[in-house]
C-alpha cells in the first residue's frame, strides 16, 4: 500500500526520543553553540561541512597506511563532522527556519553517505579488515532503515539503540584512534591478526544484530496487537 500524505507528515514530524547516553547534555550544548553562531552561517552550510568532514575522515584513515599521525587527523575531523551533522537541525530550530520535509530527507541522505565514507575509510586503513568495515556500514544502514520504518508505523523517531547513538560511536572511534596512535598493537585470534579496531568492530556487528532482532520483534508484536492476523476457519 502506498504511503499517503498523512503518513509522510507523521514520519517527518515524529517525536525524536533522546534514548542514548549523551542525548540530553548534547542537546543543551548544541543549542548553546547554535545561539552564538554568526548569522551568516546557515544550516545547509553545516550540513555540507559534515559531509566534507566525513570524506576527510575516509581519506585520513586511508592515509594512515603511511603513518599514525593521520589517526589524529581522523579524530579531529570526527569532531568537525559531529558539529556539522548535529548542529544543522539545531540551528534551524533555534532560528525558527525549519524545513521539516527537506530536513528529514537531507539529514538521512547525508547520514547514509557519511556512514559509508567512514566505514570504507576504516576498511582501507591498516587497522581494520575491509570485511568488518563493510559489515558495520551495512549493519548501521539496516538499523537506520528500521528507525525510518518506525517513524511511519509508530510516529516516533529514536535513532539510538540502547545507550549508544552516533555521538557515542564517534567518541569510541576517537578513543580507539588515540590508542592506536599511541602504539596499541595487534593480537592473534583464531589465526587472524586483529587490531583493537577489529575487535571492537566485531563486537559492534554482533551488538547490531542483537539490537535489530530485539527491536524488530518488539515492533512486530505491537503491530500484531494493532492489526491481528486473519485466522483459519
Amino acid at each position: 500500500m502506498a504511503e499517503t500524505a498523512g503518513d509522510l507528515e507523521r514520519a517527518v514530524e515524529a517525536e525524536r526520543e533522546p534514548g542514548f547516553l549523551l542525548a540530553l547534555p548534547e542537546r543543551s550544548l548544541l543549542r548553546w553553540i547554535a545561539a552564538r553562531l554568526p548569522r551568516w552561517i546557515l544550516p545547509d552550510d553545516l550540513t555540507a561541512l559534515g559531509v566534507l568532514a566525513s570524506l576527510g575522515i575516509c581519506a585520513a584513515y586511508g592515509l594512515s597506511n603511511n603513518g599514525t599521525a593521520w589517526l589524529w587527523v581522523a579524530s579531529a575531523l570526527l569532531v568537525v563532522q559531529w558539529l556539522g551533522d548535529s548542529l544543522d537541525g539545531t540551528l534551524a530550530r533555534v532560528r525558527g527556519i525549519e524545513r521539516p520535509t527537506y530536513g528529514y530527507y537531507i539529514d538521512h541522505l547525508v547520514d547514509a553517505i557519511s556512514t559509508a565514507a567512514i566505514g570504507i575509510g576504516l576498511g582501507i586503513s591498516p587497522y581494520m579488515l575491509l570485511s568488518i568495515g563493510t559489515l558495520i556500514v551495512v549493519g548501521y544502514l539496516v538499523l537506520s532503515i528500521n528507525v525510518y520504518l518506525e517513524s511511519f508505523a509508530f510516529g516516533r523517531f529514536n535513532i539510538g539503540y540502547g545507550y549508544i547513538g552516533p555521538t557515542e560511536m564517534r567518541l569510541i572511534l576517537i578513543a580507539l584512534n588515540t590508542a592506536l596512535a599511541l602504539g596499541a598493537g595487534e593480537f592473534d585470534l583464531v589465526s587472524l591478526a586483529l587490531t583493537p579496531l577489529d575487535l571492537v568492530g566485531m563486537v559492534i556487528i554482533a551488538g547490531m544484530a542483537v539490537m535489530l532482532i530485539g527491536r524488530a520483534t518488539r515492533n512486530l508484536r505491537e503491530l500484531s496487537r494493532r492489526e491481528p492476523a486473519a485466522t483459519r476457519h
